[in-house]
């Protein structure tokens, strides 16, 4: 017991995380995921505003520590009116419902006058585009009637990405590619992730998907890329603030925000890979 405790130690030191229970909440939520479509669809629509929902609270809180100024319940009314415009309307119910709902927080805005207008409008900017907007593309991949085999092969693809670079980091990761913005990330870690997720991306398309499993070898790539590029980004975020987490609320991950950044980032170019392949099939 002694030896497991000090294993696990050692990989937290080396990682950044607790490894247990990362991997009990990526678990957790995997499965909620698979029951909410597997049973009723439209509860995965909910789910996902949830947890938008959790993040733009995570993210309005950093960014009025550091002086900008947001009304984390107006945002709240649009992350969730655009992520169920998202569900019932696809994705030009998304388009205009961002818009409307960017221009109307701006109208609400002048009632404070041209103090703080700037701020305002760009911290409500980031977190519209950053969280509904990305996330919402993680809707239109379920609307289909394939929805649940597109997004658990999506999860597949991020959690190719994410474990098998984590694991290969911490075994034999020595070159750090973004050490400013990113310390615990490895060139090794990358490869790591690029050979396991286009090798997940065959299968899943392949089994899950039924479609050609180069389509799932190439979509696996472009994962790796934006996955990569979405936590490097938030780390970017919140190395500026000088914040290690974005919350608590998850145990082994932080917050709900530093759970999903890959995701939310990755989400437009899985719902691209999908689209580009019905019309090729």
């Amino acid at each position: 017991m002694s030896d497991l405790h000090s294993f696990n130690e050692a990989v937290n030191a080396r990682a950044g995380r607790k490894l247990f229970p990362s991997i009990g909440v990526g678990l957790s939520l995997i499965a909620l995921i698979w029951f909410s479509l597997a049973f009723e669809r439209t509860a995965f629509a909910f789910l996902v505003s949830l947890a938008l929902v959790l993040a733009t609270k995570e993210l309005s809180a950093a960014l009025t520590s550091v002086g900008f100024v947001n009304s984390f319940r107006t945002l709240v009314v649009a992350v969730v009116t655009i992520s169920l415009s998202t569900w019932f309307a696809g994705i030009n119910g998304l388009v205009v419902s961002m818009a409307a709902a960017f221009t109307f927080i701006l109208l609400l805005s002048l009632r404070h006058g041209p103090e703080n207008f700037v701020k305002r409008a760009s911290s409500t900017g980031l977190a519209l585009l950053y969280l509904p907007f990305l996330g919402g593309f993680i809707i239109l991949i379920a609307r289909p009637s394939n929805g649940l085999a597109a997004i658990m092969t999506f999860l597949i693809l991020i959690g190719c990405n994410d474990t098998f670079g984590y694991i290969v980091g911490v075994l034999i990761g020595k070159h750090r590619f973004a050490p400013k913005i990113s310390p615990k990330k490895s060139v090794e870690g990358l490869v790591g992730s690029l050979i396991a997720t286009t090798v997940g991306g065959a299968v899943a398309f392949n089994y899950i998907l039924k479609d050609d499993w180069r389509y799932g070898a190439a979509a696996g790539l472009l994962i790796v890329i934006t996955a990569t590029s979405g936590d490097l980004i938030e780390s970017a975020i919140k190395r500026d603030m000088s914040i290690k987490d974005m919350g608590n609320l998850l145990p082994g991950h932080g917050g709900v925000l530093d759970r999903i950044d890959s995701a939310i980032f990755s989400a437009p170019a899985m719902y691209l890979a999908l689209e580009l392949v019905k019309r090729l099939s």
